[in-house]
């Protein structure tokens, strides 16, 4: 099956696919390590391609949710399975050092409930609820930018 992912292929990476007549989209269809087994990456590239992939293939998460899990130093689905939604929003605000949209609390609630309940069909938008009634009753930690 077909899913919209960038693994923000490198020109070196393109070539190779050129190289070995694979498509962008054909290498979508492929398994994480068979995208690796043709791009052969250097083993840090392959980290980020793992994280681009794992995360993008979360319904309704893209790439900047993804780059936020690494800049979380988050790489795997498996590394947030026994975080929360809360815990990784205020992590994430501390190290941003500002507030940012509520909804990115929901991508966080998603991320967490994909990697305990991987065949999830939630989106993030399924979580809007929970995380509203969960910050009325306890709040925001004091340590949260202003």
């Amino acid at each position: 099956m077909y899913m919209k992912i960038d693994l923000e292929l490198t020109l070196a990476e393109k070539l190779i696919l050129k190289e070995k007549r694979v498509t962008q989209k054909e290498l979508m269809n492929l398994a994480i390590d068979e995208i690796i087994a043709v791009l052969n990456p250097p083993s840090q590239r392959v980290r980020v391609i793992q994280a681009l992939f794992e995360f993008q293939s979360i319904p309704s998460l893209g790439i900047m949710f993804a780059k936020d899990m690494m800049f979380l130093d988050y790489y795997r689905l498996a590394d947030v399975k026994d975080k929360t939604g809360p815990e990784l929003l205020n992590g994430y605000e501390l190290k941003m050092g500002y507030k940012v949209d509520p909804c990115v609390e929901d991508q966080f609630w998603l991320a967490v409930d994909h990697a305990n309940n991987p065949q999830s069909k939630n989106q993030w938008w399924d979580f809007t609820a929970a995380r509203k009634k969960y910050r009325s009753e306890y709040g925001y930690p004091n340590t949260r930018p202003k």
